[in-house]
């Protein structure tokens, strides 16, 4: 099975940018590519979650929307929190069994997590779990503003102590005012431990009308 994790060092970072971006990039290789969303939260009984959305108008593999998007609940909360809500637990066997069946259809896929690496799914279990479940090369996005060398470095270290292969690291301009950027860039490049893909700028375009990006370099061989 052949497939990318897509994480961040919070929530509102823009994974499902970057994720629709390695998407389109993959695709522009002649890729069959599906998308996966596990667990998404924020979106009314009936309707859509927004994430899932663009992950879906960005893949070019039809899929069951119950593979792509197993756990959806309507409070914007942590996965665990509003799994209890709902009256129901998020099980890891569940969205790898999920994700199986999406591989086969596809050439790769594109998983994205919610919220940041060690959000909690359920009593026990978070998202770092989920990503040492299904075993796929990690690709952390960054979210470029004050605090980011901390979250980055911290969660590098989670990543590596877990053992997980890594495809590399995007920097996402989220704050366009951020102070001394290109240092801190330069930091996250001596630091991290895997190289960088890319640096989105900002852009208040809605992710779902995200084109294929000129700003993302995929290295031969991302995907195994």
């Amino acid at each position: 099975m052949s497939g990318l994790f897509v994480t961040g060092t919070d929530t509102g970072v823009g994974k499902t940018r970057v994720a629709v971006a390695l998407i389109h990039a993959l695709r522009a290789q002649g890729l069959r590519v599906a998308a996966m969303k596990p667990v998404a939260a924020g979106s009314e009984l009936g309707e859509l979650n927004d994430d899932v959305s663009a992950l879906l108008q960005a893949a070019n593999v039809s899929a069951d929307l119950r593979d792509v998007n197993p756990y959806s609940f309507a409070s914007p909360i942590a996965p665990h929190l509003a799994a209890q809500q709902a009256g129901i637990r998020i099980e890891l066997p569940v969205i790898v069994a999920a994700y199986a069946r999406l591989a086969a259809a596809a050439d790769v896929v594109v998983v994205e997590g919610a919220g940041g690496w060690r959000v909690p799914l359920n009593a026990h279990e978070d998202m770092a779990d989920l990503a040492q479940a299904l075993g796929l090369p990690v690709v952390l996005v960054v979210g470029l503003r004050l605090g980011c060398l901390n979250h980055a470095l911290l969660t590098a270290e989670s990543i590596d102590r877990r053992g997980l292969p890594w495809a590399g690291w995007v920097g996402n301009a989220i704050d366009p005012e951020m102070a001394v950027r290109a240092a801190n860039l330069e930091a996250l490049q001596t630091r991290l431990p895997a190289p960088c893909l890319g640096v989105q700028e900002f852009s208040p375009v809605p992710t779902q009308h995200a084109d294929a990006p000129d700003w993302l370099q995929l290295p031969p061989k991302l995907v195994s």
